[in-house]
């Protein structure tokens, strides 16, 4: 069972748009298709996880508290990049962004506005 699983539950008989408080589990280019088109009405963070990596789950930890913490009006998209690889290869060609983990992606109007990774993450960049 992978450290999401764990986390957040599996995601058997969910449907796509399951959340876990704020988050938007991300997983598949159409719902990454529809995020873009929300950041059009509103910000939308992308955030990119490495299950298997501590210092990604160190990150994850504190930018949720920050989040939960905070009064900025975002979309908050949470993507497993090990169990979706392909999605997270997907967001650095569409928005040219190298590809890191974790990683913080901030879209406004279809673009990807800031990025940051590792303890460069922060609720504010949003």
């Amino acid at each position: 069972m992978s450290l999401l699983n764990r986390l957040f539950g599996s995601n058997e008989g969910r449907n796509s748009e399951a959340e876990r408080g704020f988050w938007k589990i991300l997983t598949s280019e159409q719902m990454l298709e529809d995020a873009v088109q929300k950041s059009h009405e509103k910000k939308v963070v992308l955030f990119k996880h490495s299950t298997r990596c501590f210092i990604s789950q160190t990150v994850l930890k504190n930018f949720e508290r920050e989040v939960e913490s905070s009064d900025k009006d975002a979309e908050y998209y949470f993507l497993d990049l090990l169990a979706f690889r392909s999605l997270s290869n997907r967001i650095a060609e569409l928005f040219d962004i190298e590809h890191q983990s974790p990683q913080m992606i901030v879209l406004e109007k279809g673009k990807a506005i800031k990025n940051a990774s590792h303890n460069s993450i922060s609720v504010d960049l949003v």
